[in-house]
């Protein structure tokens, strides 16, 4: 069945989505995140989109921006392309590291630009990594606070739309806003962090890469192991990088 072609924005402003391949991790440590920071520094110069809005996740993206000189396709080709080639090198790696086609949606009237833009500034918040939006070190909601308007970040629109003495305001309001929603409805009995801890200990892997290059005989054990010490089984899925139904054959499988 053939895709269903990309929906196009009046304005040139749109609300991106990546994701993992198989919602396996894209940032293992700090270095990770700062490194697709600074792509997307090179990248916001070299194509000239207007960046109004950034939240890096575990596993996914958010980004709200403006293109102009460049369709969305060839930005994200730049972007997608610089950051993978980085971290297969570094991780030794080979392959996709994001899905094929992210997910973007046109954002063509201020009320939802204000709602997207709260959106991806409370996405931490909202998955319990953080319990304030100004908490979370991986996304540009400081960006606003600051005076010097030098930053990666395009500040005047939002904060002309919200207004400067309301802004910290309208973010840190709770809401049911709903744009381009990740599946994140599971409730985890560990968190991702205590998980990754778990997941280190058990396998002595320091990244995804390592786990998946584990014979397959240990891996289906370990990820057996994981299940036991209390991970879900999506979760095992998207912090080793291991297909879901990978995982539930090996949960399943009787070791001896």
């Amino acid at each position: 069945m053939p895709r269903a072609a990309r929906e196009k924005s009046e304005s040139g402003i749109y609300h991106v989505m990546l994701r993992g391949v198989n919602k396996q991790q894209i940032f293992e440590e700090k270095e990770d995140y700062e490194k697709f920071i600074q792509i997307l520094e090179d990248c916001k110069e070299i194509s000239k989109f207007e960046l109004y809005a950034y939240c890096l996740m575990g596993n996914h993206i958010h980004l709200l921006l403006r293109v102009e000189n460049e369709p969305l396709e060839t930005v994200f080709r730049r972007i997608g392309s610089r950051f993978v080639y980085w971290y297969n090198i570094k991780y030794e790696r080979h392959g996709h590291l994001f899905q094929d086609r992210y997910k973007s949606e046109p954002v063509d009237d201020d009320a939802y630009f204000i709602m997207v833009l709260r959106y991806i500034l409370r996405n931490p918040v909202k998955a319990g990594l953080s319990k304030e939006p100004k908490d979370y070190c991986y996304s540009n909601y400081k960006d606003y606070l600051i005076e010097s308007k030098d930053t990666l970040t395009d500040t005047q629109k939002g904060l002309e739309l919200i207004g400067e003495k309301h802004f910290e305001e309208y973010v840190n309001t709770d809401n049911t806003d709903v744009c381009l929603e990740i599946e994140t409805k599971k409730i985890c009995r560990i968190t991702d962090e205590k998980a990754k801890d778990i997941i280190h200990k058990k396998a002595k892997c320091d990244c995804v890469t390592e786990f998946q290059e584990l014979p397959k005989a240990k891996r289906d054990k370990l990820l057996r192991v994981l299940k036991e010490q209390g991970l879900s089984i999506r979760q095992i899925s998207r912090l080793t990088g291991t297909p879901k139904g990978v995982v539930e054959r090996a949960v399943r499988k009787d070791f001896k």
